[in-house]
Formats: structure tokens, sequence, C-alpha cells
């Protein structure tokens, strides 16, 4: 037998039509079996039954009518939505609709039911029937209670009718889009169901207990006692009944919102042993999990630059490698083998850690990724991972505030020698034996190296590589040449740059936001 998500997948924009033909049975069915109600308690011949039967059902389809086409105009969204075929851009609107339908379709036909079903069929009935002036007063209650019967069939219906189209298009939705509160609270559908099916449980059963002498009046009777009694005793155990299910769920509701304000220690108290109480360890076990996760990855971004943490996470621990221009900065200190000769190793680590602190910071407001420590080194890349169109103005403005920062903060008592090259590179993740690391690879990366060692000969505190100066956006204002020097690996001399005195803002390449490139 086909559930109803296998109908809707076979029957497409259609699918809305057999819920319209189920709304028509079902609502034929209750009058029928109301009126069946009726005949309990009022003499009626098999003639007179089906009269009244036709007169009933007549009323009832006009009024299902009436609600079908109100129902078509307020799910036009969802109705639109399908025959276009699906698509996404119209997903939210309609799954906005599809999850409000219920309410609102309950919502805007209200009364009519009412007014076209009741009022009509007290009269009718007591004219028929030759029944007393008041007698229409116990039928009207009694029809007023089927119409409600008739309307909670409806709701909780069409939400399951509309369950499989809503997921249908939950598929489709934004991935920031967390939900919103658009239908009936499970507290009213609790407290607005469970007493009217105790008063029409009662009235049947009634109805069927009499031994065939019962009279319109005892209908009036036990619909009265029934509804005493749903709305006394059966109330209070309903209360108990919401309290004990909403209960756990307002707790995980709180604890949600807890956690979408950022804080990961929200606990759900298991307060049950029932499938709310598993529902409630679930979450708890899963925010175990993230607060893990959330642990992992602050440790992991302390060994590893954040944007690379970032990517291993969502991709996996082997990030694919790809080839990439870019530019390479190798800062470095000078005589610091002295330094670590004439210190503890608690000095020479903290030495390097405030060094650190000062370095990387800067690296990164330029858009650059600090990917490797090399004793009292750094090697950052511009324009990995993220693409930048400027890596090479970032790389010098980064290499000038360095120097200017590291003078500030150690005055005479720390020298940096820094080299910058640009090219293409090889970038992604290499390893072996369980051990992975994010790198760049390729001669530029050893051309830089090479260039920040010839700092010591040249006596400049910064120099870069015509790979460099070329990609700069005014190159002549901001260096000078000093001339080809010999480097290890190469055979020929390279022509190297040295930034222009005095290191100032207004001859400093600038550079704005980070701009991908084309």
């Amino acid at each position: 037998m086909l559930s109803l998500r296998g109908l809707y997948e076979r029957l497409g924009a259609r699918y809305l039509l057999l819920f319209g033909a189920f709304e028509v049975v079902s609502a034929v069915v209750v009058c029928w079996a109301t009126v069946g109600m009726f005949s309990l308690y009022v003499e009626m011949s098999f003639d007179e039954f089906w009269q009244i039967t036709v007169f009933a059902e007549a009323t009832v389809l006009v009024a299902i009518g009436w609600v079908i086409a109100r129902s078509a105009r307020l799910a036009r969204p969802v109705i639109d939505w399908l025959q276009a075929g699906k698509p996404e851009d119209g997903a939210l609107e309609a799954w906005r609709c599809g999850v409000a339908l219920p309410r609102q379709v309950v919502e805007d036909t209200s009364w009519q039911p009412f007014v076209i079903v009741a009022a009509p069929n007290a009269v009718f009935l007591s004219l028929h029937l030759d029944l007393p002036v008041y007698s229409g007063l116990i039928v009207f209650a009694g029809v007023l209670i089927a119409v409600a019967y008739a309307a909670l069939l409806h709701f909780f219906a069409s939400e399951q009718f509309l369950k499989p189209v809503v997921s249908d298009m939950a598929e489709r939705l934004p991935p920031d889009f967390a939900g919103s509160r658009a239908g009936v609270p499970l507290r009213w559908k609790m407290l607005a169901a469970l007493p009217l099916i105790n008063v029409v449980t009662g009235v049947v059963v009634s109805g069927l207990s009499t031994d065939g002498t019962a009279s319109l009046e005892d209908l009036g009777l036990d619909v009265a006692v029934a509804l005493l009694v749903s709305f006394t005793l059966s109330f209070e155990l309903t209360l108990l009944v919401a309290k004990s299910v909403l209960g756990p769920v307002d707790d995980l509701l709180e604890a949600t919102e807890r956690v979408k304000r950022g804080s990961l220690d929200a606990r759900v108290p298991l307060t049950s042993a029932d499938e709310v109480g598993e529902l409630a360890g679930s979450f708890n076990e899963m925010m175990q999990g993230l607060a893990e996760r959330e642990a992992l990855r602050e440790a992991f971004g302390s060994y590893v630059d954040p944007e690379v943490a970032e990517r291993v996470l969502e991709e996996g621990e082997l990030i694919e490698a790809q080839e990439r221009e870019v530019t390479v900065l190798f800062v470095d200190i000078r005589d610091f083998t002295s330094f670590a000769e004439r210190s503890s190793p608690s000095q020479t680590v903290a030495f390097l850690t405030d060094f650190f602190e000062l370095v990387v910071p800067i690296v990164k407001r330029r858009g650059g990724h600090a990917n490797k420590f090399l004793g009292d080194g750094v090697l950052a890349v511009f324009g990995a991972p993220e693409r930048l169109s400027d890596h090479a103005a970032r790389a010098v403005r980064a290499a000038a505030e360095i120097v200017e920062a590291v003078e500030d903060r150690f005055g005479d008592d720390l020298r940096v020698g820094v080299g910058i090259n640009s090219g293409s590179v090889v970038l992604g993740s290499v390893g072996g034996g369980g051990r992975l690391e994010f790198t760049v690879v390729g001669d530029p990366v050893n051309v830089a190296a090479r260039v920040e060692a010839a700092t010591r000969d040249t006596g400049d505190a910064v120099l870069l590589t015509e790979a460099t100066r070329g990609r700069l956006p005014d190159p002549d204002a901001v260096v000078e040449p000093r001339g080809e020097v010999p480097l290890k690996g190469k055979s020929e001399p390279v022509p190297v740059y040295a930034l222009s005195v005095p290191l100032d803002e207004s001859t400093i390449p600038q550079t704005g936001h980070i701009k991908a490139e084309a």
C-alpha cells in the first residue's frame, strides 16, 4: 500500500486533489454518522432517516465546497510552486504557506460551516419530525459538536497530507533558514482535541447503551453531561497529559534557544524515560559532541591557521593539491643563535612566543596565512588558502609593518630580516605515516628564504625579488634596487630590491578588503 509520500511522488501537483477527495468523503461519513446518532434519540422511519440524511449531506457538501474553495485560495503559493516544477527560489514562500495552511484554513472558515450546516439542519429536523421548538436548540448543539469534530479532523488530516509536500520544500530551503512558528502550538492541539473527543465519545456511548427508549431530551442531557465531564474531570487529566508531554519539550526548546545564543553547555534535564526522555538524552549527546568538536576546533586553530582548520573540518583531512600564484614572505630573527646560547630554554620559548604574537596578527590582518614556524622564523603566504588579487602589495605592506612593530617593541635588542618573492606554487596536504600538513611547495618558497638570508649582506631589513616588484601597483615609488645577488640553488644572480626609506604610509602600497582573483 502506498504511503502519503509515495502518493505525492507519483501524483505531483495532482496530490492536493487527493486531499480534496478525502475532505469530501470524510465530511459525508461524519454527516451520516451524526444523523445515525440522532436516530438513537429521536424516533424516525426509514424514509424519514434518509430524507434527513439527504438534506444534511446537501448542506455538508455546500459547506465543504466553501471550505475547499477558500483552502485553494490560501494554498495558492503551494499550488503555484508545485505547478512550476518545484523551483528553489520559491520554496521558502511555499514552505511558509504549507506549514501555516491548516491553521489558516480553520481560522478563515471558522464560522461558515456552523451557519451552513448547524442552523439549517436544526430547523429542518425539528420541522420534518414535528418536534417541539426547544428541540431545535438541542439538535443545534448536537450538530455543533459534529461540525467541530469534522473541523478537528480536517485540521489534523491536512497536517498529515501536507507533510510530504512540506518535507519536499524543506529540502530546497536556504541552508541558514532556521524555521518559524506558523502553526498551532502543540499545547493547544491537545487542549482542543482531547476534550472534544471525550464529548463525542460520551454522547455516542450514551446513545448506543440505551434500550431504544431515549428521547431528544436525553440527548440534550447527554451533551450537557459530556461537556461538563470533559471540561472538569477529564480536562484536569488533559492538562496533566499536556504537562507530561510538553514539559520536557519546553525544556528542549529552552535549551535550543541557549544554543542559538552560543552556549554549548546547554543540557536538557532527563525527567522521563519515554520517547521524549530519549529525545532529551539524544540532544545532550549531540551537545556533548558539539562541545568536543568546538574544543577541537579551538585547539586545532591554535596549531594551524584558523582558515586551514575550517577547510580541514569541512573537506576532510586531505586538502586536494592545487597550483596557485602567491607571494611568500619569510621573516627571521637575526643573531638568534647567540641569544639562545646565553638564555635558558624557558626564556627562549617566552621570547619566541612574544615575537610570534607580534608578527602573526600583522600577517593575518593583511590577509596572509602563517604557514610555518621554522625555529626563530615565520613562513607566511599571501594568496592561499584564499585567493587574493593583490597578494604582492599585501605582503610588502605586512613586511613594513613587521619591521616597524619589532623596532617599537624590542628597540635595538632585536633585528629581523624579511625576504619576499612571488610565483606559482603547489599548495595542499603533504605528509605520510598518519601525519599531514597544509603547506606550499615550490621554487618561490626557497627563493624567499634565500632572499631573507641576503638581507644580512645588504644590510636591509626587507628585500624583495623582481617577481614581487613587478606585481606592485607603483613599484618605483616604494622600492630601490640593490643589484643582483647570488642565491644558493640559483645558477644566475637574482635582482633584489629594498623598501624605500622612510617606511611611511605615503610610500607603502595600500591594500583594502580581500579581493578574490577572477
